[in-house]
């Protein structure tokens, strides 16, 4: 699956362990997101955002809170000047889960534009 493939996708509701991503599928999934990393207990992914000032980095952050609002699906952020790190993990299958992947393909094709 390719990154417009992913990120043409949208977030269903994912609880319990069943619907958590293998390793195996986690690894095929990445391949389409460059960028993003597995964090170290493997619970999570994560991309560094960088900006040229606090101004864009802003608007970035208010078009992914508006994205994830609209597909009920919230990352954690961290952002300063001149960047955001987004970090996408589905609490309710204690890992990662398709929505997860999927925001983060959306999160990606937000700054093709």
């Amino acid at each position: 699956m390719n990154l417009s493939q992913l990120a043409s996708q949208h977030c269903t509701p994912r609880k319990g362990k069943e619907h958590a991503l293998d390793a195996a599928q986690l690894k095929e999934l990445l391949a389409a997101l460059p960028g993003w990393k597995v964090t170290d207990d493997g619970k999570a992914i994560v991309k560094d955002f960088k900006f040229p000032d606090f101004h864009h980095t802003l608007g970035f952050i208010n078009a992914v809170g508006f994205m994830a609002n609209q597909e009920d699906h919230h990352p954690d952020l961290e952002a300063g000047y001149g960047h955001c790190q987004v970090l996408w993990s589905t609490h309710d299958v204690g890992g990662l889960s398709m929505n997860d992947i999927i925001c983060a393909a959306r999160v990606d094709v937000l700054l093709e534009r």
